[in-house]
């Protein structure tokens, strides 16, 4: 499969599928395809349905399949952002954020991921159950706001805003750390009570408006009913 990441802030991947070849995506991922493409829908079995429920994702998937032919498909996120297109290798991992399969190769497998510790997820902001995806192929991920690519080394660590965190490789550790500076600081700081706390080796994908935080900036020029 060959593909083109275009336009921001609402991107999207447009996909050129080999004859025979599939490609899943979430529920109503796909934008535009061309006419021989077919689509069929899928739930993976009860355990993966369970999984989705745990992490908000669709309890159903959609596989196209190119016939007769090369075909074309296109797949568009939910909310302004960016596209991250990551290539799995044979014991690659990536643990993501809720809700952020967009779409794969159909090699690819999703499962949920429960932090290290409970505290992690509860009270860190990126969740207590997480997306972890392995196997061989492409994958492609939504980002909230603009994308920021760090590679940590042993033992580096990173101290990330609640949220901020889009995914990471599997070798990286999330914990959580208590904000500094008293209890002045969490109560009055707009920072919260605790931060994510992320130590290497491997890669982070942070994210600079999470959709929560999004959601939070237009809700004053919402108009609300009488």
């Amino acid at each position: 499969m060959k593909f083109e990441i275009k336009g921001e802030p609402f991107p999207v991947v447009v996909c050129e599928v080999d004859a025979n070849e599939s490609v899943k995506c979430q529920r109503g991922a796909m934008a535009w395809m061309s006419p021989n493409m077919e689509m069929k829908t899928q739930t993976g079995g009860l355990g993966k349905m369970f999984g989705k429920a745990l992490t908000g994702e669709s309890l159903f998937e959609n596989v196209y399949t190119a016939t007769g032919g090369n075909g074309t498909i296109a797949f568009t996120t939910g909310v302004p952002g960016r596209i991250l297109a990551v290539n799995l290798k044979a014991g690659d991992t990536i643990i993501a954020q809720k809700k952020s399969f967009l779409a794969s190769s159909t090699s690819i497998e999703m499962e949920t991921a429960v932090t290290k510790k409970f505290g992690a997820g509860l009270l860190g902001g990126e969740g207590f159950i997480m997306q972890k995806f392995s196997g061989e192929g492409d994958l492609f991920l939504e980002i909230d706001g603009s994308m920021i690519e760090y590679t940590l080394e042993p033992g580096q660590v990173m101290i990330v805003d609640t949220g901020s965190l889009a995914c990471m490789e599997g070798t990286v550790q999330m914990d959580i750390e208590s904000v500094k500076g008293g209890l002045g600081n969490k109560l009055v700081g707009g920072e919260g009570f605790f931060n994510t706390k992320v130590t290497g080796p491997g890669k982070i994908w942070l994210q600079t408006m999470p959709v929560s935080q999004l959601a939070e900036a237009i809700k004053p020029f919402i108009p609300t009913g009488r």
